[in-house]
């Protein structure tokens, strides 16, 4: 928004050019979420504590001690996450472009189903919500749609093929099927970061570090003369998607100064199912699908790890893990729950390296 009101007079005024400069505008995002967050969470914290009541409802055959530790704190702290994100999103990207348009809706449609799913939780004070099938078919749907207006945007065979990382030449063609693998790629990572979502700031966290990979990835793609230097598939318009994996950031970060352990607050399905799918969203939109993998391999384990828990249970009656998702196994191994947080976020911090190193390796 403000791009556009301070582009006319942008030659007139001094100041005002810098809005023209996507690393000022980016930076700018992050720090207006962030400072939202800080001014703006407290009261929310406490308008939730007083309507929930209890708070968010504890899974009763998880490890014993989040029934002491855990109940009453509120839920829905997404609500927080996802208000900062769009404000400082829609203050700062240049609204006319369609790539931004396309994140946003997707992401605020998953975080309205996590705010369903949430509220009929709380309402009956029951840690199950919408039914598997239900919230499936949502996710479905919305990641079909969002990866269809994504595929149309981008020109060419680049708009529906798959590009693999270190080979610079090679595109898979998916034609007509792109849309489907978009929506995949969306629908698996809202539900593995929902997975993750199980202890003080164990999802927020890996979600900033991938956030902060895709800035850069963002930048780079959307600027030719960077993607023809690194042998990048150059995508027109892509780079404003900076601002918003920047706004990530911020109301991430700002999140995370009332999520640290203890929690003030949980994110819920609220914030898991939104910033999972923005992320999908993403990675879709800038052609990095499976970098996402690499950079938030943490979300695809734990994924695994709930997968594999359910399908061995089912033809053997046995189980792999003590528990999944994989942090609660740790769990029950007698690990302390800053112990496992802090080794998941030094594990994501080298998956996003690693995921930084496909840029040049070509």
């Amino acid at each position: 928004m403000l791009f556009l009101l301070t582009r006319p007079v942008a030659d007139q005024f001094l100041a005002f050019n810098l809005f023209r400069y996507l690393t000022f505008r980016s930076g700018a995002a992050c720090m207006t979420a962030l400072i939202l967050s800080l001014v703006f969470g407290p009261r929310l914290i406490r308008w939730l504590k007083s309507v929930q009541g209890a708070g968010q409802p504890i899974r009763p055959d998880g490890p014993a001690r989040h029934v002491l530790e855990k109940a009453g704190t509120p839920t829905m702290g997404g609500v927080l996450i996802l208000a900062t994100l769009f404000i400082s999103t829609l203050l700062w990207a240049d609204l006319r472009n369609q790539y931004v348009w396309a994140v946003m809706l997707l992401t605020l449609g998953y975080g309205v189903l996590g705010f369903v799913d949430d509220y009929i939780k709380l309402s009956k004070a029951n840690y199950k919500g919408l039914s598997a099938r239900g919230k499936l078919f949502v996710q479905l749907g919305l990641g079909l749609l969002a990866s269809w207006w994504i595929s149309s945007l981008t020109h060419g065979p680049l708009g529906t093929g798959v590009t693999i990382p270190i080979f610079k030449d090679v595109l898979i063609p998916l034609g007509m099927f792109f849309p489907i693998f978009g929506m995949v790629v969306m629908l698996g990572f809202s539900n593995a970061v929902n997975l993750t979502d199980g202890l003080d700031g164990l999802a927020i966290v890996p979600t900033i570090i991938a956030a902060g990979v895709f800035v850069l990835i963002a930048y780079l793609v959307g600027n030719r003369v960077f993607a023809d230097y690194l042998q990048l598939n150059f995508i027109a318009g892509a780079g404003e998607l900076c601002v918003f994996c920047s706004a990530l950031i911020g109301a991430g970060l700002g999140f995370l100064w009332f999520n640290a352990p203890p929690a003030k607050v949980f994110m819920g399905d609220t914030g898991a199912l939104a910033l999972g799918g923005a992320l999908g969203a993403v990675a879709v939109a800038i052609k990095h699908e499976i970098v996402l993998g690499i950079v938030g391999g943490l979300f695809v384990v734990e994924l695994a790890s709930s997968l594999i828990q359910v399908v061995w249970y089912k033809r053997t009656g046995r189980r792999v893990f003590l528990m999944a998702p994989l942090h609660h196994h740790f769990e029950k191994k007698g690990w302390s729950e800053p112990t496992i947080v802090i080794r998941f976020w030094i594990i994501s911090v080298i998956l996003a390296l690693l995921g930084l190193a496909t840029l040049k390796i070509r």
